[in-house]
């Protein structure tokens, strides 16, 4: 009986998949981000290239957990599993940006704020339209707002690649269906 409750022990859980994969996740944006800021592309089209990470490590949480487990993955598991990855990996990549811009570059947000208004007059608004949306973009742009929402929309993007990723990753336990 002891045996087996050792054997259930270690069982990988929906929670230490992904606190693990989600502290990759969130060391590898890390790297990108600097990499980006390091080489002048964080305001270009270059950097939705880092959405490919979250679906590969999401599906190698996935992988991991079924290889450490029982084989199965229901989806519902899978959901949980990149849905905690994304808040954990959204957190670490969120405080390290807020630290990053309030104390290391302060001037990416100068930086961002005028790649927006670039971005506004290239897209035809006028003046006063920029002048009325400018207070608004400030206000998102500082290193609270951006602390905040990059956890916000980390977990809301997080949770859309996890019902993608998902759909193809499950394995479901036939005893349970």
């Amino acid at each position: 009986m002891e045996e087996n409750e050792l054997i259930e022990d270690d069982a990988p859980t929906v929670k230490s998949i992904s606190i693990k994969w989600g502290a990759i996740g969130g060391l590898i944006g890390i790297i990108f981000f600097i990499i980006l800021d390091f080489s002048d592309l964080s305001f270009s089209p270059v950097r939705w290239a880092g959405l490919v990470f979250p679906f590969i490590l999401i599906f190698l949480a996935h992988k991991e957990f079924k290889k450490e487990g029982n084989g199965f993955m229901s989806y519902g598991q899978g959901l949980g599993i990149g849905s905690l990855y994304s808040l954990v990996g959204s957190i670490i990549q969120s405080v390290f940006t807020f630290i990053y811009v309030s104390f290391v570059n302060t001037n990416y947000i100068t930086l961002a704020r005028e790649n927006t208004i670039i971005q506004w007059e290239e897209q035809g608004m006028s003046q006063d339209q920029i002048d009325q949306a400018t207070p608004f973009m400030e206000a998102m742009t500082s290193p609270m707002a951006m602390l905040i929402m990059g956890i916000v929309i980390g977990v809301f993007f997080g949770f859309l690649i996890s019902l993608i990723v998902s759909i193809f990753t499950k394995n479901q336990d036939p005893e349970f269906v």
